[in-house]
């Protein structure tokens, strides 16, 4: 973009701020189930910014054992997604008040699969990003983390 067209956009935003009015502070709020602090992990589970919630990356983990669950990207992905429901609820929101997600899978095979889990927790699906990488944490295939409207 050249100058010209720099100097437009600054107009142009500037031009959409509301007169007389002074930037407002968002409240934020770092949210962690109880066990989470003394888990040693170096990230909260949530952080609330007004009305939106950003959890942390979920994997689908054994409840009892820090591993993945047995069974494959199915099991993972719809372990996943349980943990996703307890902790929105837990926070204040629903399944259906998830505007994003994204999905982190090591092999891209296992796209289609977990879709299909994935898909089923969803009336209407949200805004969705997926990527593949080379690793995620414990070795497991599938990674999601999501952005929540509170309600």
């Amino acid at each position: 973009m050249n100058r010209g067209g720099l100097a437009a956009c600054v107009l142009v935003i500037a031009a959409c701020q509301p007169q007389g009015t002074a930037p407002q502070s968002s409240e934020i709020e770092f949210l962690n189930l109880p066990g989470q602090v003394e888990s040693g992990q170096p990230f909260s589970t949530a952080v609330r910014v007004d009305n939106m919630i950003y959890l942390s990356g979920v994997i689908g983990v054994h409840p009892t054992e820090l591993r993945p669950v047995d069974g494959g990207i199915e099991a993972e992905t719809r372990r996943a997604m349980e943990i996703i429901r307890e902790r929105v609820e837990a926070f204040g929101s629903s399944m259906d008040r998830i505007v994003k997600c994204t999905a982190f899978l090591v092999d891209e095979n296992d796209r289609a699969a977990m879709n299909e889990v994935y898909r089923s927790h969803f009336e209407t699906p949200p805004a969705r990003s997926g990527v593949t990488v080379a690793g995620i944490a414990l070795g497991a295939r599938m990674e999601l983390e999501c952005i929540a409207v509170v309600k």
